[in-house]
């Protein structure tokens, strides 16, 4: 479903036919969709009409992404697959194996000039050509260890961030770094276990761990700002950046509004009862929140 960003007017509606468990990607004039049996449908974001639809190697869980001509789809399987924008046909494949156990869930590939970047399970984050899928670099954010397989998870299931000429990544049971994007050397890193990503901004990198604390780190070296653990064990999502504030959301629906300079809680408001598992998204000064029970809505700081 479409809906009017200004006042949530809906614009059209369409039944795929599949079950969709991917989120929704956009480019290229299509809105994209992966769904369970591996197919991948591309939608005119004009009216929602059907433009192509194509498969993968496998489930789809991320949201595909779309530039340059290209759409890029990253699969459960541990492939990246790019397809034609206007027909949907497969122009290359990047496989990477997955390991025994991971974590539920894929790392969202992010466009850039000439490339794409891609997280793993197994720890590492990648820049691809993106005409013929070629490493230009492959770093190891975190490596495994541990006796068990539980314990070497170090899945990346969010999407890096980026500023400037600067990836920022974190992974599962191990840490969070800064990257830079043309050669791939690690800039800095520090320990940090978390699922759900970072946010950043012009001056910070934001974290929520694996216990639903959120850091606020320093851009430039991974200092820490401040730490913010009175929201523990309440299934944070990623933080985002809004004016001078920062966000997250709850298991209960819950939004909270943070000071970007300390950390304080400034204030909440409830966007769902079912509760947001879905990334924030921030456009401009809106925040936009799409809730478990399928509520959609966008706020304004004050208003």
């Amino acid at each position: 479903t479409a809906y009017a960003a200004a006042d949530g007017r809906e614009l059209w509606s369409v039944k795929t036919g599949i079950t969709v468990t991917s989120g929704v990607g956009v480019g290229e004039g299509l809105v994209l969709v992966g769904g369970r049996e591996a197919e991948v449908i591309a939608l005119d974001w004009r009216d929602g009409h059907e433009v192509w639809r194509s498969k993968v190697s496998s489930e789809v869980l991320s949201a595909p992404v779309a530039g340059q001509g290209t759409v890029v789809v990253q699969s459960v399987d541990g492939k990246l697959t790019a397809l034609k924008s206007s027909n949907g046909s497969r122009l290359w494949v990047f496989d990477r194996t997955v390991p025994v156990l991971s974590l539920r869930g894929a790392g969202t590939p992010v466009l850039v000039q000439g490339g794409v970047l891609a997280a793993f399970d197994n720890g590492k984050l990648a820049a691809l050509d993106l005409t013929r899928g070629q490493p230009v670099w492959e770093t190891s954010i975190a490596a495994p260890h541990g006796r068990s397989e539980l314990e070497r998870m170090v899945d990346i299931d969010s999407a890096p961030q980026l500023w400037g000429n600067t990836a920022y990544t974190v992974t599962y049971q191990g840490r969070v770094a800064a990257v830079d994007g043309t050669s791939g050397r690690i800039a800095w890193a520090r320990d940090m276990s978390s699922a759900v990503g970072v946010g950043v901004d012009f001056r910070n990198v934001y974290v929520t761990d694996d216990q639903s604390n959120v850091w606020s780190l320093e851009r430039d070296n991974g200092g820490s700002v401040w730490k913010q653990d009175a929201l523990a064990r309440r299934g944070l999502t990623a933080p985002v950046a809004l004016a001078d504030h920062v966000v997250v959301a709850d298991f209960e629906g819950y939004l909270h509004i943070l000071s970007r300079s300390d950390g304080s809680l400034i204030g909440r408001a409830r966007a769902d009862g079912k509760g947001v598992l879905a990334p924030l998204v921030v456009d401009k000064d809106v925040l936009y929140v799409y809730g478990n029970g399928g509520k959609l809505s966008a706020y304004k700081l004050g208003e």
